[in-house]
């Protein structure tokens, strides 16, 4: 039906509009009597042999929501009646922030996919808290953080410090995302050494905690071997708990959309099918030149449970959707679970 009938009506939409509509729609129907539990009878598998255990947390399935589609983290609950494994919510930055002007989401329809500049539009870390202490603990948390665009470089640290503090105690695992193209300067986020500091800093003020949660790094495609290499000795040195690879890419080549198009468009992160097996490249080549030391979480044009499996298949322990939740609807999710079950 979602193909059908509800996708052609949407996409002669805005997206972003249609972002915060559909965002309506859910919070609206799961208040009505009988209809959270029709969404968990049609989308989610309750079943043991989908648990996956990594990085000190179980997840009650492998298939999760990437960060950026419940940013303020006010929908997770009514999310999780999709059968979700988990939730990232995010990106969070300490203040509150506009992000880029709009129009700064697209479609590309011919190649399935999405250009995005939205600029860690967000409402800030004390609104997220506010939602996340409604947690009703259907599923696990996560916490996307990263730094406000007016920022000084000098600061960064302290934005990212400040998010993973006041989020601690609200979130089961975090993202320290350094690696998206559409917050103005961040040529220091991809810096060795500086990263190095900040994952440092960072695992310092996890251990004043009584309970330490997972930090993982989220890392761009369009790396080569050099820099994928400086991860996985980046991950090593500092016993990070994990990598999500990958985020949007900035690469335009061998998209079907006519490069007139693209152009009117602009700046921005491209995700979806074109990005599908640039980001399983990069899992693989994590994953065997590291000789599996480390969890991945695959994330990158993931459209069916086909393209979930190839993730895992390269390495990924985890696996994320956003993208494809849009072009393909929430039966996705019950699709790829089905077709881990049937591998068991």
């Amino acid at each position: 039906m979602y193909k059908l009938l509800i996708r052609p009506l949407f996409f002669k939409c805005d997206p972003e509009r249609v972002h915060h509509f559909t965002f309506s729609m859910v919070r609206f129907l799961s208040k009505i009597p009988l209809i959270p539990s029709l969404f968990r009878a049609l989308f989610t598998i309750e079943d043991k042999r989908l648990h996956t255990k990594v990085f000190g947390l179980t997840f009650k399935n492998p298939v999760g929501l990437a960060a950026g589609f419940d940013k303020n983290a006010v929908l997770y609950n009514e999310l999780a009646n999709f059968g979700f494994g988990f939730i990232e919510i995010g990106t969070v930055t300490p203040v509150g922030q506009e992000g880029n002007p709009k129009k700064r989401i697209f479609r590309l329809l011919e190649d399935q996919g999405l250009i995005n500049r939205m600029g860690f539009n967000n409402e800030g870390v004390e609104a997220a808290i506010s939602q996340l202490k409604k947690n009703k603990k259907k599923l696990l948390i996560g916490g996307n953080i990263g730094k406000n665009t007016q920022t000084a470089p000098e600061n960064y640290t302290a934005d990212y410090l400040a998010c993973f503090n006041a989020l601690h105690p609200y979130v089961d695992y975090f993202v320290l995302n350094v690696s998206c193209p559409n917050v103005g300067s961040h040529a220091k986020l991809n810096d060795k050494d500086y990263l190095l500091e900040l994952i440092q800093t960072v695992k310092t003020a996890n251990n004043s905690f009584k309970i330490q949660k997972p930090i993982l790094l989220k890392i761009a495609p369009d790396l080569n071997t050099v820099q994928l290499d400086e991860i996985i000795e980046l991950v090593n040195e500092t016993q990070l708990d994990g990598v999500i690879a990958s985020n949007t890419s900035v690469d335009r080549s061998d998209l079907k959309t006519p490069t007139q198009t693209l152009e009117a468009i602009g700046n921005g992160g491209l995700s979806g099918q074109p990005i599908k097996d640039k980001s399983t490249k990069v899992i693989r080549y994590l994953s065997e030149k590291s000789n599996k030391a480390f969890p991945i979480i695959g994330v990158g044009g993931i459209h069916s449970a086909k393209d979930a499996l190839e993730k895992l298949d390269a390495g990924a322990t985890l696996v994320q959707i956003y993208t494809g939740f849009i072009y393909e609807g929430p039966s996705l999710i019950k699709q790829i679970n089905k077709a881990i079950l049937k591998r068991k």
